[in-house]
């Protein structure tokens, strides 16, 4: 069954009201996302927790004791933890958004309803892997014996500015695996070379304090850099982050907006190129 939709009724604006108006849909394929993840396995959501310790041991023995990676006085273990429980987030999102509507083009084929649905109820789901990582990173926050920065509450406007960075990205990714079904695979790919791109294991003053200028706004063009050191600063304190996390920003800011603008775009072909 094909949806055809009249060109000259089409709006090319993301309708976001919608996307509200549908919202018993998007719960719905949440939860299914939720019970689907943690079905039948051993740990069930104690998968959530292995995966952030895991990725902590590995940078503890390799940036902690190996490469010893200067963290101004922070346990280099408290110090990842801030950076995994940001990027756990983005990673989840990124790998997820490749084949989610891949993963729903019978139901894509079949009835209609905001194809954007599909991405962000991926993306709710990635919320408890972060919260797992957040709670986390209190425990070793108490292990250590230390409080959080008095400048803690940024953090939330940070933590948000990194649910849109992985929106956007995972709403561009989403609609372009549609036409480029390669690009589901090259993801993993992405998502690797991004951890050792961002901030996450090293303060990125130790990238950034050597390169001109106009490479160190390359590297902030990378949203998740400014945004995963600010969010760090907000809870560990110490030197203002660099001033080029603005651009971290604005960038983050152009791909959730363009990202929302061609995945309207593609809407209308999706039930075809599924």
């Amino acid at each position: 069954m094909k949806i055809v939709v009249d060109a000259k009724s089409w709006n090319p604006v993301p309708d976001l009201r919608e996307v509200f108006a549908h919202r018993d849909l998007f719960l719905t394929l949440a939860y299914r996302d939720v019970r689907v993840r943690y079905a039948q396995t051993m740990l069930g959501l104690g998968w959530a927790l292995f995966q952030p310790l895991a990725t902590l041991l590995i940078m503890v023995l390799v940036f902690g004791r190996a490469v010893k990676v200067d963290t101004q006085g922070v346990p280099y273990s408290l110090f990842a933890i801030t950076g995994i429980s940001a990027w756990s987030y983005f990673a989840f999102v990124l790998k997820e958004s490749g084949s989610s509507l891949i993963g729903a083009q019978e139901m894509v084929r079949k009835i209609y309803f905001p194809r954007l649905i599909i991405p962000l109820s991926k993306a709710t789901v990635g919320l408890i892997d972060m919260g797992v990582a957040v709670v986390l990173m209190l425990i070793m926050f108490a292990v250590h014996g230390r409080m959080p920065a008095p400048n803690a509450l940024l953090a939330i406007p940070f933590l948000l500015g990194i649910m849109c960075a992985a929106l956007g990205v995972g709403i561009w990714i989403s609609a372009l695996t549609i036409r480029f079904r390669d690009l589901q695979h090259v993801v993993p790919f992405i998502v690797q070379f991004g951890l050792f791109a961002t901030p996450v294991a090293y303060p990125a003053e130790l990238v950034t304090r050597s390169l001109p200028h106009w490479v160190q706004v390359l590297y902030f063009m990378n949203p998740m850099s400014g945004l995963v050191e600010g969010y760090r600063w907000s809870l560990l304190g110490g030197a203002p982050p660099d001033q080029l996390i603005w651009v971290s920003v604005v960038f983050t800011g152009l791909l959730l907006i363009s990202g929302l603008f061609y995945f309207r775009s593609m809407e209308r072909y999706l039930a075809d190129l599924v």
